[in-house]
């Protein structure tokens, strides 16, 4: 075995600010829509929205004009009670502007989650046929809440949809965590079976393939209920935005390498807390991960989640990349990207539509948000938010956290919140230090209380208008020179272990050209292998709210 030798240093965290898209929602539609639920395009080069209807009726949106004929009418064969249930989403084939077939996903009459494949008329393109259903796939539930509902293309072809864990309350069949059961699960298809039953395949390169332990047709575990989620049309990303228990909704994101056969915790957890152990030890996938967004049941963030996309088009630049989510129960959203480190940029605006239940992207890129109570938006950008943030630090003395931070000159700015997280991604709200009105534009909080043990800091940055963005977060622990440990093991590979969890581990080498990244890596044990490199001096970098560099000698 080589001989390894370990140096640990420690980088102060800077946070410097980019400025901020300002998004506003500009009406298309505001009657004529009952219970809308989702949006689609057909990718055929019309650019017409399809507007899916929880009470079984699809509406065709040409150019800001609602048709009055129906697209597809299954109300006949669709439960609709005005909870949950219905027709829930809809997804238009790769190919479909040469064969016309789409998908839809709905409670049939028993209330079972349902997959069903639609053709459109040959001769009239904003008809479909509602004789051409054929079901691929029927899946019983136990409850009426929690049925997913989201259908999405893949890069690859491919159909997926996110199905929720069956209800009730704390998954009590412990659906999400069996491997024999479809609900709590993200599902893989190939559906370029349009004539023989059961009309569709399972693509050979599914992560459980052969399992005896774990359905051929999952993709990823532990899901509670999806409700809507998206990949990025320009890198294949996955965005689940996944509806929590009591305390937490959530936001999980993996790039196309690390997407499959993940678990996403449920019930075991509720993001990033522990909700349900009792059967995880035979949870059938371990490679479990964990949110990158989460926000608290409370009045003044929300309670439902709901996922939108990450925006691609051209006419909005200062929105390029951003990815958006919201709470349908208040008027809070966010819009989150990657900050080029590992860790996230988020901001927060108080001002979406009502009850805004779902999002949809037009072919052209073009956003728009849906409002349960019957109404369209066009998503735009009305402003960018000026640089303010020049820097953040935490240090302790006597005890006390001391959080200094700068800024650059801002007249609109109104307020900061001083927020607290055990875990890093669950926050609270300390204490608010109120915009200073000279020309100083340093500042300094200290904790009231001596403190101890693992904590994180953000600032929320709070303008006149009510948009709010959030710093990068910093993080304090005691005994930090011992916090991240790394062994070679007799096998051959690197066993590091962190107390917390961390954004990345990059793997560099002495030219600073990054060799693998890992992307979210829970507290624990993590197993790299660096065997394929050749002899040399490389650098283990482990991101968190600080950076931690190993320095590996060989």
């Amino acid at each position: 075995m080589k001989n390894f030798y370990f140096l640990v240093l420690f980088c102060c965290l800077q946070f410097i600010a980019a400025a901020q898209p300002v998004i506003g929602f500009t009406p298309v539609i505001t009657s004529g829509l009952t219970s809308p639920v989702d949006i689609a395009n057909a990718g055929d080069g019309t650019n017409r929205l399809f507007i899916v209807q929880q009470n079984g009726i699809i509406k065709i949106d040409s150019a800001g004009v609602l048709l009055s004929t129906p697209f597809l009418d299954v109300s006949s064969i669709v439960l609709y009670d005005g909870g949950e249930r219905g027709l829930l989403s809809l997804a238009f084939h790769p190919g479909y502007a040469t064969n016309r077939y789409f998908f839809i996903y709905y409670s049939d009459a028993s209330g079972n989650v349902t997959v069903a494949q639609y053709r459109t008329s040959a001769v009239n393109p904003d008809v479909a046929d509602p004789a051409s259903g054929k079901i691929l796939i029927n899946i019983p539930k136990p409850f009426t809440n929690h049925n997913g509902g989201k259908l999405n293309f893949g890069p690859d072809g491919n159909l997926y949809f996110g199905t929720g864990d069956g209800g009730s309350g704390g998954d009590p069949n412990n659906n999400a965590q069996n491997g024999h059961s479809l609900l709590g699960k993200m599902i893989r298809l190939n559906v370029d079976n349009f004539t023989t039953p059961p009309y569709f395949t399972v693509p050979a390169s599914n992560p459980f393939v052969g399992s005896s332990t774990v359905y051929d047709s999952i993709y990823a575990l532990g899901l509670r209920n999806p409700w809507r989620w998206s990949f990025d049309k320009l890198t294949g990303d996955m965005w689940i935005a996944d509806v929590g228990q009591d305390l937490h909704e959530e936001v999980n994101f993996r790039t196309p390498a690390n997407m499959s056969g993940v678990n996403y915790g449920w019930r075991c957890y509720e993001g990033l807390q522990a909700y349900n152990l009792s059967a995880c030890g035979a949870s059938p996938a371990l490679n479990k991960v964990f949110p990158i967004f989460e926000y608290g049941h409370t009045a003044d963030s929300g309670y439902v989640i709901a996922g939108g996309y990450v925006y691609r088009g051209a006419e909005f630049p200062a929105l390029q990349g951003y990815y958006m989510c919201c709470d349908e129960e208040t008027t809070n959203g966010w819009l989150i990207k990657s900050d080029g480190f590992g860790g996230w940029n988020v901001r927060e605006q108080n001002d979406f539509p009502t009850n805004t239940c779902s999002f949809g992207e037009a072919e052209d890129g073009t956003l728009y948000a849906l409002s349960i109570t019957g109404k369209l938006f066009k998503i735009i950008v009305t402003g960018v938010l000026p640089v303010n943030l020049l820097s953040f630090t935490a240090t302790n003395a006597n005890g006390k956290d001391i959080l200094q931070w700068a800024i650059a000159s801002s007249p609109s700015l109104k307020k900061f919140e001083i927020q607290q997280s055990t875990n890093g991604t669950f926050f609270i709200s300390l204490d608010s230090v109120p915009a200073l009105t000279g020309t100083d534009n340093r500042y300094q909080y200290a904790s009231k209380y001596p403190v101890s043990g693992t904590r994180y800091y953000r600032l929320k940055i709070i303008s006149d208008n009510g948009v709010a963005d959030y710093s990068s977060i910093v993080k304090l622990e005691d005994n930090v020179s011992s916090r991240i440990t790394i062994v070679h093991n007799s096998a051959g590979q690197f066993e590091i272990t962190t107390p917390y969890a961390l954004n990345a581990i990059n793997i560099i080498n002495t030219n600073g050209e990054l060799l693998m990244r890992y992307g979210t890596i829970a507290a624990g044990t993590q197993t790299i292998d660096l065997g394929h490199l050749p002899s040399g001096t490389y650098i283990v970098q482990c991101i968190s709210g600080k950076t931690e560099n190993f320095k590996i000698i060989n």
